[in-house]
């Protein structure tokens, strides 16, 4: 129901128009009201956070790892990278059989620890695992509790480790070796996002094209999308959830956007029926990484075209509009593959699979220091 107060932006405008102005005073005056009424903050390219490279941050790191595909950020601000030392998968390698099935078992998992935490001062290692785990390591992310969830696109299997046991998961969604599009399988899944309420989110991802939600104990709950909905993906590479807008936004690669719907977290809400929000602008690209803090989330592009510059956007997604591009300073991007927030949201973090490289971003928050956030849709 329309409260009195509402009625405000239609008044004015009236008033104003009566008044004489112009047209694009009417319309400034009219939008800025209605911002007001929705708290709701505009970002521009001007006012949005910027990320700013930190120059010479993780040279120590040059020669000690592999393909870089997945960061996250713990809880004590630390970064932690996924690689994949002596192993590589490119346009130039031949791991899987058209099944999809992967064809270099017999080579063992990867002798080397290939998650690292990192110093955020420096970039030097503070601790390193994982030896002898994994065979073509993706997607890593570290939950609320600091469990490490990861993606092996070789074994097709989504893996938890809790905080302080690296040596065997305790939950294991998907099949080992095995691909598949049933509802117990993945097919080379990418990417993991952990909600509050312990839901998991699996991106999968190389063949499947499609988001599956889990609860806690990894009993599937939601495919997305179904019959009827208005989202195809086409390699979801990668997803973030914005927990106070209930919206799960993907990096739909080959699609060339990003793409924010309903997560469907809010209890005793029913799911809102709408289409969802998609950001998809000429210069976006093959969207490979994405997270997000406050309102804002940020994404990283990788090779596309000699036209579209690799490099990171700043997204509004429910405005649906790319509001700030950013690059390293030093040097350009080559090949991107995945990025990361703090959770203060004040330093950012994108890797590469070739040169196998971690970058530093600082973010200027603005004078508050904080990200703002718009009123929960729960």
């Amino acid at each position: 129901m329309w409260k009195q107060g509402s009625w405000t932006p239609l008044l004015l405008l009236c008033t104003v128009f009566t008044a004489g102005a112009s047209a694009s005073d009417l319309r400034e005056l009219f939008y800025s009201r209605i911002r007001d009424l929705l708290n709701t903050p505009p970002f521009t390219q001007e006012t949005s956070p910027k990320p700013t490279e930190v120059k010479n941050w993780g040279t120590n790191l040059e020669g000690k790892l592999g393909q870089v595909s997945g960061v996250s950020v713990n809880n004590y601000g630390q970064p932690v990278i996924f690689h994949r030392g002596p192993r590589s998968w490119d346009s130039s390698t031949q791991l899987f059989n058209k099944s999809h099935y992967y064809i270099g078992k017999e080579d063992g998992p990867i002798h080397v620890d290939t998650i690292v935490t990192l110093n955020p001062l420096d970039g030097k290692i503070v601790q390193s695992w994982g030896k002898d785990l994994f065979y073509l390591p993706h997607g890593i992310t570290i939950d609320h509790h600091d469990n490490t969830w990861v993606t092996d696109i070789a074994m097709h299997q989504v893996l938890k480790f809790p905080y302080g046991n690296h040596k065997r998961p305790t939950l294991r969604l998907g099949e080992l070796f095995t691909p598949g599009s049933s509802e117990s399988r993945f097919c080379k899944p990418t990417s993991v996002a952990i909600a509050g309420n312990g839901h998991i989110f699996v991106a999968d991802g190389y063949c499947n094209n499609r988001i599956m939600k889990f609860n806690h104990e990894g009993v599937l709950i939601r495919i997305f999308p179904q019959n009827g909905e208005f989202l195809s993906l086409l390699i979801p590479h990668g997803i973030t959830l914005m927990h106070h807008l209930d919206l799960l936004c993907v990096a739909d690669r080959e699609n060339m956007r990003v793409a924010c719907f309903n997560a469907e977290l809010c209890p005793n809400t029913p799911p809102r029926s709408s289409s969802p929000f998609t950001i998809h602008q000429p210069d976006l690209g093959r969207v490979f990484g994405i997270a997000s803090n406050g309102n804002l989330a940020y994404a990283v592009n990788g090779p596309t075209s000699s036209h579209i510059p690799i490099q990171g956007f700043t997204i509004d997604p429910t405005a649906e509009l790319i509001v700030d591009h950013w690059m390293p300073s030093s040097a350009d991007f080559t090949n991107p593959h995945d990025i990361a927030i703090s959770p203060y949201g004040d330093a950012l973090y994108v890797v590469e699979i070739g040169p196998n490289k971690v970058w530093k971003f600082n973010i200027d928050s603005g004078p508050t220091g904080k990200p703002i956030y718009r009123t929960s849709f729960c």
